[in-house]
């Protein structure tokens, strides 16, 4: 079926106040993954209630449009626009990183100020989603019926593992086709492999006269460059807190800046002890060149110390020769790149110091033309050195299709003749979407290019104009893509 294109532009124009509100109402969840909750009536929310709640009044919303709804045993759910035999889908996801602190507004309120609406998951991912899904109505109210059927499927655990999407897909039919609006414009044809693990080093247990390392933390999750690190140190002759202040004053003062950025760092005396906190700058762990790493700053300044343990010099040593402020894994042997997707990026993002153990949390981006071996045969040489084990977590494989196949020219053809921009092409990126969970998917938008990226950064905020101009993008591609003589061809 076709349908003059201004029908549905003009009715994404008349729903734009109420999508405004239904975008902030999303907002006000904290959909930060959670432990489980289960019912009185023996439900189980498995990824919390904050989630739980967002993914109900998703689907109601849906349910009030006139869409089909299921929720998938509360590990995701999907909204079901016309009856083809295909299936098109947009996959996104309600679930967002941990906020942090220092946001001009509350990172859970929705604010709009200036022109932008604030608030963790804007631009990741629920101001994508609340735009395909009000391009679906936009396309309803205009009277189309699609050639195949429209599911935009929301996942409530994209950030954390996956194990929602996952679920999903075992109890439900796998879609014929689609994208994800988790990315970046114009198109990402290319998605770099994902790898997440553990470095760690054992210490022994003993206990010696001097300074000694009680605790260290940082990081809220490994996708995520940490924008602050804690150390907890304590020595049997207190008179040497005075000269770690000092230490730590002179060090945040002369130390030059790193990518544009200065570390601040505060030593103060806690009871007995000595607390050492140094604040970053936070980042997407697949861009931490935009970021400031508090672990890398601490451990730098931890270097300067002598621990009575040496064990605990040498794991600091370590970190400084091998890591530092590396992002490209240069030292630690896993250096390598590839003209379709360039370099890999190395990112600690979580430190923790529990059992007698340092173990730090490392998120690496690798090229489409790597696998994983790559990265630990390289690395593996330097860890032995220093008798730092590696500990495997997870590992996505890399995705790429070709710029001329004609997926990628459709979505090409959707967002030049919506915006005008013919300068700006297809690329590939180092970020993992859910492009990665069905075949024949995507990554299109909601960034566009230019614009600053403020995923997994305080005061991630979107612009309304932005809102609406993907959500009249989203429209024209699931107008596109469900014509009847439309073929995937990848």
């Amino acid at each position: 079926m076709q349908i003059e294109k201004e029908k549905y532009i003009q009715r994404v124009e008349a729903n734009m106040q109420e999508e405004i509100e239904f975008l902030q109402e999303l907002i006000r969840f904290n959909t930060e993954q959670d432990k489980p909750v289960k019912t009185a009536e023996g439900e189980v929310y498995p990824f919390g209630q904050g989630i739980q709640d967002s993914l109900v009044s998703a689907l109601n919303k849906g349910d009030e449009m006139g869409f089909l709804t299921k929720n998938v045993e509360n590990y995701g759910g999907h909204i079901d626009y016309g009856t083809g035999r295909k299936i098109m889908a947009i996959l996104g996801h309600l679930d967002v990183v941990p906020a942090g602190d220092g946001w001009s507004f509350p990172p859970y309120s929705g604010e709009v100020s200036d022109g932008y609406i604030y608030g963790r998951g804007t631009t990741d991912d629920k101001g994508p989603v609340v735009a395909a899904l009000y391009a679906m109505k936009a396309l309803k109210e205009s009277g189309y019926e699609p050639s195949a059927k429209v599911r935009l499927i929301l996942g409530c655990d994209e950030e954390t593992g996956w194990s929602g999407m996952v679920k999903y897909l075992e109890l439900e039919k796998m879609p014929d086709y689609g994208f994800t609006p988790d990315g970046d414009f114009p198109v990402i044809n290319g998605e770099k492999g994902i790898l997440t693990f553990d470095l760690i080093r054992k210490l022994p247990d003993r206990k010696l006269k001097g300074l000694t390392l009680r605790s260290l933390e940082g990081g809220a999750a490994a996708n995520m460059v940490p924008e602050k690190a804690r150390a907890l140190v304590n020595s049997d002759n207190p008179s040497i807190y005075a000269k770690i202040k000092e230490q730590a004053e002179a060090f945040e003062s002369m130390h030059p800046e790193i990518r544009g950025m200065k570390p601040k760092i505060v030593a103060r005396p806690i009871g007995k002890s000595m607390e050492i906190i140094v604040e970053g700058k936070s980042a997407h762990g697949a861009q931490p060149h935009l970021g400031l790493n508090a672990i890398s700053v601490l451990m730098e300044f931890l270097g300067q110390l002598n621990f009575a343990l040496e064990e605990v010099n040498d794991v600091i040593n370590f970190y400084n020769k091998c890591i530092g402020h590396d992002i490209y894994g240069e030292r630690i042997g896993c250096q390598m790149e590839d003209e379709k997707s360039g370099p890999l990026t190395f990112n600690v993002g979580v430190v923790t110091f529990e059992k007698k153990a340092l173990t730090f949390t490392v998120n690496v981006r690798f090229p489409v033309t790597k696998i994983d071996d790559d990265v630990y045969s390289g690395m593996i040489p330097v860890t032995d050195q220093y008798d730092v084990g590696i500990v495997k977590k997870k590992y996505q494989e890399p995705i790429y299709f070709d710029p001329d196949s004609p997926m990628v020219k459709t979505f090409m053809e959707i967002y030049q003749e919506n915006t005008g921009d013919m300068e700006n092409g297809p690329i590939t990126i180092g970020g993992g979407t859910y492009a990665r969970a069905m075949k024949n998917c995507l990554a299109f938008g909601a960034l566009f290019p230019g614009d600053p990226d403020l995923m997994h950064q305080r005061d991630e905020r979107l612009a309304l104009d932005r809102l609406e101009m993907m959500t009249k993008i989203y429209a024209d591609a699931i107008y596109r893509l469900t014509q009847e003589d439309f073929r995937i061809g990848i």
